[in-house]
């Protein structure tokens, strides 16, 4: 995706980088000159392919590491970010997007099941905004945007926990907009619908087909469209939008 965002000298960190919507958001912050940090969970073999990609493309191995980190362990994120601080003084803007998905009906979901959709999704994105924002309080600007979902307020069934998760993050989304408004840092939600990726990939093909009959414009969302609104957020164009959910659902 072409774009004419400037984003040249400013540090983007973001989390679940390596595929997906994370990769797509990395990749547009690239194009636009940024420096990006990216974390990964697990999965090694995509975070291999995405920095083959980037090098691939011309991007030099300054303007993109890539960092193994449960977001959701509270003490590897704390060194995650002192290792950080040693290379970058400050942070401009931080994307948490890391999130997972535990389907189950809740009468026969499994506590663990729960928890560990809470601990990515929600406190994962407190843990990544906790020592972020003092960093970006060093320079009295920063960008904070939490990658959301409608099921947030729409509900799944089966999906109990994701939409408590990304209710979850609507309301820290606020909170934090508040805390941080004086200092110039905003912080915001972009919530995607369905969007195509293979966080969806593993639904049955019916279900996939009355999902997209629920939205308006009758098709899913593309990767583009929802790091355009991920990137018009973290630019000057909206340094007075803050505690604000935009929703790139095609009506949903």
């Amino acid at each position: 995706m072409k774009n004419n965002y400037n984003f040249a000298d400013k540090k983007v960190l973001i989390t679940g980088a390596t595929r997906g919507i994370g990769k797509a958001i990395a990749e547009s912050f690239l194009q636009s000159g940024a420096m990006v940090i990216g974390t990964y969970g697990g999965n090694t073999a995509a975070a291999e392919d995405f920095a083959k990609q980037c090098a691939d493309q011309g991007f030099p191995e300054s303007v993109l590491s890539l960092h193994q980190c449960d977001v959701a362990d509270f003490s590897a994120v704390e060194k995650f970010f002192a290792a950080i601080e040693t290379q970058h003084d400050t942070i401009d803007i931080l994307i948490n997007n890391a999130g997972i998905r535990k389907d189950a009906l809740a009468a026969l979901m499994s506590s663990s099941d729960w928890q560990r959709v809470i601990d990515v999704n929600l406190t994962g994105t407190f843990n990544m905004s906790k020592f972020a924002i003092p960093l970006m309080l060093k320079q009295k600007f920063g960008r904070i945007i939490n990658i959301t979902s409608p099921v947030s307020y729409l509900g799944f069934q089966g999906q109990a926990n994701y939409a408590a998760s990304k209710a979850g993050q609507v309301g820290l989304t606020k909170t934090l907009a508040k805390e941080t408004a004086r200092k110039k840092i905003t912080v915001n939600c972009v919530s995607p619908g369905f969007i195509e990726t293979d966080f969806i990939s593993d639904l049955e093909k019916d279900q996939l087909s009355s999902y997209k009959k629920l939205v308006p414009m009758r098709r899913f969302g593309t990767l583009d469209e929802v790091s355009s609104a991920v990137l018009f957020l973290a630019s000057d164009d909206a340094a007075y939008i803050s505690g604000a959910v935009l929703e790139v659902t095609g009506g949903l």
